[in-house]
C-alpha cells in the first residue's frame, strides 16, 4: 500500500519566497533572460538603480530592464492556496496603502482610485466583459500629444472626454485598442502611449506606471496624466 507522505509550506519556502525581501512573493515576476522570479515591487525597484539581476547577476537589459519582465499569475495562484489568509492579507494591505496616499473615494472627484465606481462611458473597450470592476480604480487624463509637421497628426484628435476611470490592471494595450475605437482609426494605425515623454510597454499596467513612471505627488497627482502620438517609425 502505497503511503503519501505530507508537505509543510516550510519544505517549499524555497521555491515560493522573493530572493530580495524574503518575504512570500507577492505579484510573482520573472526576469525573462534568467528565468528568476521576484515580488513584482521588489525587482522593480532593483531595476531603479541597476540593469543586472539581483540572484544570478546577469544582464538583464542595457537601458530598460522592465521591458524583460513578466507576470507568473499561475504562481501567484499556487501561493495563494499554499499560505492560508495570504491573498486578503495583501489585498487588505493594497486597500490601506491607497487610503494613505489619499485616494479619494467620491465618484464625484478626480481621485486615483473609487472602491465603487463604474468605467465612464468612454472606456467600452470591447473584450473584458466585467471591466475588472472589483478592482481598484484609477483616473487617467489621455491627452494627444501634437507635434509640428509629425505624420498622421491630422488623424490623432484630442478626445472629447479626457478623463476616464478604469482598473489598475489595465495595460497600456488595452489603452491603445480604447483610442483606436474612440478615434475611429484605422486597424492597422499604430499609437504610442507615453507618461512623462517616455514610450510606455504595451504590457504596463497603471498601477505599474503610477508606481513606476508617474512623477507627480499630492494634491497635483490626480488624475495620472497619459499622453498619445502616431507612432514615430525610425527605421
Amino acid at each position: 500500500m502505497t503511503s503519501h507522505r505530507k508537505h509543510l509550506v516550510r519544505d517549499l519556502n524555497h521555491f515560493i519566497t522573493c530572493y530580495i525581501c524574503k518575504g512570500y512573493l507577492i505579484k510573482p515576476t520573472t526576469v525573462t533572460e534568467c528565468l528568476h522570479t521576484f515580488c513584482k515591487s521588489c525587482i522593480v525597484q532593483h531595476f531603479e538603480d541597476s540593469n543586472d539581476c539581483p540572484k544570478c547577476g546577469i544582464q538583464v537589459h542595457e537601458t530598460n530592464p522592465l521591458e524583460m519582465l513578466r507576470l507568473d499569475n499561475t504562481l501567484e495562484e499556487v501561493i495563494f492556496k499554499l499560505v492560508p489568509g495570504l491573498r486578503e492579507k495583501e489585498q487588505q494591505q493594497e486597500i490601506e496603502f491607497w487610503r494613505r496616499n489619499k485616494v479619494k473615494e467620491s465618484p464625484d472627484e478626480d481621485g486615483p482610485i473609487c472602491k465603487k465606481t463604474r468605467v465612464d462611458e468612454d472606456d467600452d473597450v470591447k473584450g473584458d466583459g466585467d471591466y475588472h470592476r472589483s478592482d481598484p480604480q484609477i483616473a487617467i487624463c489621455l491627452d494627444c500629444l501634437r507635434n509640428n509637421g509629425q505624420m498622421g497628426e491630422n488623424i490623432v484628435k484630442g478626445l472629447m472626454k479626457k478623463v476616464i476611470r478604469c482598473s489598475t490592471r489595465v495595460t497600456v494595450g488595452t489603452i491603445k485598442k480604447f483610442l483606436s475605437l474612440k478615434l475611429k482609426l484605422p486597424s492597422s494605425y499604430e499609437l504610442d502611449v507615453l507618461c512623462n515623454g517616455e514610450i510606455m510597454g504595451k504590457d504596463h499596467t497603471m498601477e505599474f506606471i503610477y508606481m513606476t513612471r508617474w512623477r507627480l505627488r499630492g494634491e497635483n497627482a490626480y488624475p495620472m496624466v497619459l499622453e498619445y502620438r502616431p507612432r514615430i517609425d525610425f527605421g
